[in-house]
């Protein structure tokens, strides 16, 4: 009896199995939802929408682009954490994903156990700090000493409480001694409209982010928080070329996650379409114009990754004095 009974379950074992294989080959039959959870004009809008034509183009079937903008990203990963575990629901989000374990004082999931990562698909060398054109300011010592001044009033935008550019220049505050207040936005787009116009005097982020309005003349770059400058704007320093250390840590990434229990075929074909993806010249080039470097890591690789991201990001947190909120 125990025999046939295990051959029974050996049986389904396989069915399902099989079942799964098929789903995965099929996949995707339809149009698949990316989530992300910041506002447009954003360095996480601009990388999925460089991506996903290329995908598009590659499996016939559309990529829809669902902003949900809100709580540094959490509204967006809570409601992938939540969804069917089909691979039709999927975020892309930024380093914010492995900061808010340490900003936020509870989440509405876990941001290990709740999601199948995927893959990374690019990462930002480092930081740009601007400011706007109204701060009579052309050097980084002569901001800081204008927000030094009795009575200065000076603000920083980020794209969200707990975001890296949050980390940045609360960090970029206690290294130089200065006052500035936070304004958090809902997204890089916001926050670069509020920078031009003044509402803030600066911000610390991605190129990505910045760089356009910068060429353009509507912003105007200072420095650049990585140990060499970037090509993409040679003539602006260092950080440390511009006499403030301790400011070089990784700048953001961007990686795609999947709710837990998605099954490891599907995981594994997302992850094969977004690495032939960022192989196209188009989307390299795409990427590089805004600072970014494809990465393409795969599942267990990009697993790792976020493991030890949230770990590093603690002690950033701790050392820019953020309080959990």
């Amino acid at each position: 009896m125990n025999t046939v009974h295990h051959a029974k379950l050996f049986c389904a074992a396989i069915a399902i199995s099989f079942a799964i294989v098929a789903h995965a080959q099929d996949y995707p039959a339809r149009p698949v939802r990316w989530v992300l959870g910041f506002a447009p004009g954003g360095s996480p809008d601009s990388v999925a929408r460089i991506i996903t034509p290329q995908i598009t183009a590659q499996i016939g079937q559309s990529m829809v682009l669902d902003n949900r903008p809100g709580a540094n990203g959490i509204l967006a990963a809570d409601i992938v954490a939540k969804s069917n575990p089909d691979g039709y629901t999927l975020l892309i989000t930024s380093a914010a994903f492995a900061i808010n374990p340490s900003i936020a004082r509870k989440l509405p999931f876990d941001a290990i156990k709740s999601f199948a990562p995927v893959t990374n698909i690019a990462s930002s060398e480092a930081l740009l700090l601007a400011i706007s054109p109204s701060v009579p300011a052309n050097t980084l010592q002569e901001l800081i000493q204008l927000a030094k001044r009795p009575g200065a009033q000076f603000a920083y935008g980020t794209s969200g409480v707990g975001n890296v550019t949050h980390l940045a220049a609360a960090l970029f505050a206690a290294r130089t001694g200065t006052q500035f207040t936070h304004v958090p936005y809902k997204g890089g787009g916001p926050m670069t409209f509020a920078l031009m116009s003044g509402e803030v005097q600066m911000a610390i982020s991605n190129p990505g982010t910045l760089i356009t309005q910068v060429r353009a003349g509507r912003l105007r770059a200072l420095a650049y928080n990585a140990p060499a400058r970037s090509p993409l704007l040679s003539n602006v320093p260092t950080m440390i070329e511009a006499g403030v250390s301790g400011m070089e840590f990784d700048a953001s990434w961007y990686g795609v996650f999947l709710p837990a229990k998605t099954p490891a075929a599907i995981i594994n074909k997302l992850h094969s379409e977004i690495r032939t993806a960022l192989k196209a010249p188009a989307v390299r080039d795409s990427l590089a114009a805004i600072g970014m470097e494809p990465v393409g890591s795969a599942p267990a690789e990009f697993s790792a990754f976020v493991e030890k991201s949230i770990k590093r990001y603690a002690e950033v947190v701790k050392l820019a004095g953020i309080q959990p909120e």
